[in-house]
């Protein structure tokens, strides 16, 4: 059972720095600051800085980038969801056409959480918010438990437990999975 005190927010101006601060901890892989799967400009040359502007700009803007874990106020972990046609071709079957679906791209839990439900957590709330934005379906594209990369998008497990149903390949390790709201 996750921690009753567990809550999730989505991220905006008002909680940037709650953000900044997870992203900023011991152990959490701010060299991309979530911006693997969005678009850039000078996406080869940018650093840590620019990763985290181009980020801080979707939020100044209002384009959803995720949402954060709490625990009381304290962030402790994040996933990443927003409007499939915010990030670059995530699939190479992915019709471009298709209204209505968001993309959840990665969890990241502190260490000192983990094992205690929040990915599930963190999983149902995209769910619930994607659902309340207007979204038609979700997609993920998780890993099996013994793939050695791409881990940060979840595993396949996770995904059929909340309904998700395979629907493709994203390249040799990534599998597509979509849930119809």
């Amino acid at each position: 059972m996750v921690d009753p005190r567990f809550s999730t927010r989505p991220v905006t101006t008002a909680n940037w720095a709650d953000f900044e601060a997870l992203f900023e901890g011991k152990g959490v892989p701010k060299y991309c600051w979530c911006m693997a799967w969005r678009p850039m400009e000078e996406r080869s040359s940018a650093d840590n800085a620019a990763r985290k502007q181009a980020l801080h700009e979707r939020v100044r803007t209002g384009v959803p980038i995720g949402l954060l874990g709490y625990l009381d106020d304290e962030p402790v972990g994040w996933c990443s969801l927003a409007p499939r046609e915010s990030y670059l071709r995530l699939s190479p079957s992915q019709d471009d056409g298709e209204a209505g679906v968001w993309s959840i791209v990665c969890f990241f839990v502190r260490r000192d959480h983990r094992k205690a439900g929040l990915s599930r957590a963190l999983l149902d709330a995209a769910i619930a918010l994607a659902g309340s934005r207007g979204a038609r379906a979700i997609e993920a594209y998780p890993v099996d438990p013994n793939s050695p990369s791409y881990r940060f998008m979840g595993f396949v497990a996770l995904f059929e437990g909340r309904g998700f149903a395979a629907a493709g390949r994203a390249g040799s390790r990534r599998q597509v999975m979509r849930l119809t709201l």
